[in-house]
């Protein structure tokens, strides 16, 4: 690879703010090149998930964050108290400027707020809706619809970036870098943010979205790409013989998980969905995509709120189920009733390259028991999944982005939630995910999401598949890099630079 850059150079300071001092003394020239296959939809960060993807390009910041460690930590906030049930007096931190270079106040942070709490349901998830009151600059007073314990989790939730509107209407941020250029569905430029510490240190950035991760390797072996995040596993064996390439694989917050669609006529009946469950072989989905562990449960295995054994396959016991829902194997091995085939509908999704490779093996493994399975790839997961055009949606998420069980429940999983789109309705499910509202000890949190678990276990509207581990190549420019924090933080104020030569 032609030498654009002859060293990298870290960065390390407050991680409890994301404010980072520059390491060495060394110039920002050429751009970094960073690949995936996702990127923001738009700049607008109460539209759907922009919020997460514009905090991972290193846009975006929230009041509170989760650090390398899973820690839940200030960033723009200092403190928070809670005054009463439903309200809550956060302190921000003095000094933060927003990339305009106006100062960051309990005003203008409001403004971002009510906005998305108009426009994004999934911010409504935790705590209902929320009302904001500028007591002083610093000072920004919380009344939530629903009473919450805990709201530095709340405020790290992906929809709850911080930002303020312009005149215009524009959201600003205050990330480490600010949008030079965006071009929908293909490709972001990011600029340092002048008023974030240590920018004249830090490059400009060009992100790229690729369509899939074998065209994204391709480009790393070129000497096209200084990060490629997110490549498959069955590259990550041979990459590691390039010299001039590093490969690094970590341990996610996100489960690889199968949702049930439970208002199609055949997943309608439970012993259906839980049939389903039985056939799922964990540990050979974890085997062919090279990494990872048998899922648990709802939760990546180190938090304690995690299941704590692996989810059984039991071929036998799934054809029992089969059975006594009438159907019945006829002459070609097909599960057949009242002359009709046992066929469903399995999607997912380019972006996450491990659920492609996924597919063919779910279609396998249902085959063994008699079920037909028809797959598709499509790029707007959300988009089909919403439409409720699928039997089974293998998909990506992580469910404790802020470090705490409850999002994920309440946002994915509660009836009548704006992301269940497994259509799921279980009034004894709510009443238990109910009790968050009210428990701020992290002991009886954990114990309420293992019983919350334990409902779905039972019912079925999701079986959860693999606790992945991902994989990150690296030039050697940018070898020191660390990956942490999923995807939720991919671009940030440490990323390490680059000088000229």
């Amino acid at each position: 690879m032609l030498s654009r850059f002859t060293s990298c150079v870290a960065f390390a300071g407050l991680a409890a703010v994301g404010i980072m001092a520059a390491a060495s003394t060394a110039v920002a020239a050429d751009s970094l090149h960073v690949g995936a296959t996702y990127i923001t939809s738009g700049t607008d960060p109460a539209k759907g998930s922009n919020g997460w993807a514009l905090t991972s390009h290193g846009v975006g910041e929230n009041l509170f964050t989760v650090d390398r460690d899973g820690k839940l930590v200030p960033e723009l906030a200092e403190s928070a108290k809670r005054d009463d049930d439903f309200t809550w007096t956060i302190e921000l931190r003095p000094g933060r400027m927003f990339s305009d270079g106006s100062a960051v106040t309990a005003k203008a942070l409001a403004t971002g707020f009510e906005n998305t709490f108009a426009k994004n349901k999934a911010a409504l998830a935790t705590g209902g809706k929320l009302s904001f009151e500028a007591v002083n600059d610093l000072t920004l007073k919380v009344k939530t619809e629903k009473p919450i314990p805990y709201i530095p989790a709340l405020f790290a939730e992906w929809p709850m970036v911080a930002y303020t509107l312009s005149a215009n209407g524009e959201a600003t941020f205050t990330g480490p870098y600010k949008i030079a250029a965006f071009k929908s569905d293909a490709s972001i430029t990011l600029e340092p943010n002048t008023y974030f510490p240590g920018s004249d240190k830090r490059s400009q950035v060009e992100f790229r979205k690729f369509g899939d991760a074998q065209s994204m390797t391709l480009a790393l072996e070129a000497g096209e790409l200084d990060l490629a995040f997110g490549l498959p596993s069955e590259v990550v064996s041979r990459l590691k013989n390039n010299p001039d390439l590093t490969i690094k694989s970590f341990p996610v917050g996100y489960q690889y998980l199968a949702l049930l669609n439970t208002t199609r006529p055949l997943l309608r009946d439970v012993r259906i969905r839980q049939a389903l469950d039985l056939t799922f072989d964990r540990r050979e989905l974890a085997a062919a995509i090279n990494g990872g562990e048998p899922a648990t449960g709802a939760y990546a295995p180190y938090f304690s709120f995690a299941g704590k054994d692996a989810r059984v396959t039991d071929l036998n016991h799934a054809a029992r189920l089969f059975e006594e829902a009438g159907w019945k194997k006829g002459a070609t091995g097909v599960l057949e009733k009242d002359g009709q085939p046992l066929r469903l509908l399995a999607i997912t999704y380019p972006q996450r390259p491990d659920l492609v490779t996924m597919l063919p093996v779910v279609k396998a493994e249902l085959a063994r028991v008699g079920v037909e399975l028809d797959t598709q790839v499509v790029e707007n997961i959300q988009q089909v999944a919403a439409a409720g055009d699928f039997d089974i949606a293998l998909w990506a998420q992580h469910t404790a982005p802020s470090g705490d069980p409850a999002f994920f429940m309440n946002s994915m999983l509660r009836s009548g939630a704006s992301l269940n789109y497994a259509k799921y309705a279980s009034p004894e499910f709510d009443a238990i995910v109910d009790r968050f509202a009210s428990e701020s000890n992290p002991e009886t949190r954990a114990s309420i999401a293992l019983q919350a678990q334990q409902k779905l276990f039972q019912e079925v509207p999701v079986s959860f598949l693999v606790s992945p581990i991902w994989h990150v190549g690296l030039s050697k420019w940018l070898q020191g890099y660390e990956p942490w924090g999923s995807d939720y933080h991919v671009l940030r104020a440490d990323i390490g630079e680059a000088k000229s030569e």
